[in-house]
């Protein structure tokens, strides 16, 4: 099975505080990446720290010969209330595995990312999968 995206609902991550000032307004994810972190570093992957961006967090799987990254985000069902958090049940949890080539290293040779794309997408469904706590949605 060939994912690009992967949505989920759960309750086993928290919103923590001050979190969205590294992201974007009512984006989260700091809890999820961390836990794939570990999820992913049990699998083998020499996983570095996490890494805030506006739109959400990543966690870098490999750095050499190209960047391997797993990217974490949430999605807000409904919007919270002025000034308020959203509600866990209320955000679908969404996470994607990308390849990506640094731009010098791309005008100099071709790199081919496919096969270590494609382990690290197994690698991330069947971790998701075996999460009795995360339940698999559609895309919101």
């Amino acid at each position: 099975m060939d994912v690009e995206r992967i949505f989920f609902k759960s309750d086993l991550f928290e919103l923590e505080d001050n979190e969205e000032e590294e992201t974007n307004p009512h984006i989260y994810g700091k809890q999820l990446a961390s836990w794939l972190h570990d999820q992913l570093g049990n699998t083998g992957y020499i996983v570095e720290e996490i890494i805030p961006e506006d739109w959400g967090w990543y966690v870098m799987c490999q750095r050499d010969p190209y960047w391997l990254w797993v990217g974490c985000s949430s999605i807000l069902e409904s919007e919270p209330e002025a000034g308020k958090t959203p509600k866990k049940e209320d955000i679908v949890w969404h996470c994607f595995a990308t390849a990506e080539v640094p731009f010098f290293q791309r005008l100099f040779k071709h790199t081919n990312t496919t096969d270590g794309l494609s382990k690290l997408k197994v690698d991330l469904l069947e971790i998701i999968e075996n999460e009795n706590a995360l339940e698999i949605v559609d895309e919101p």
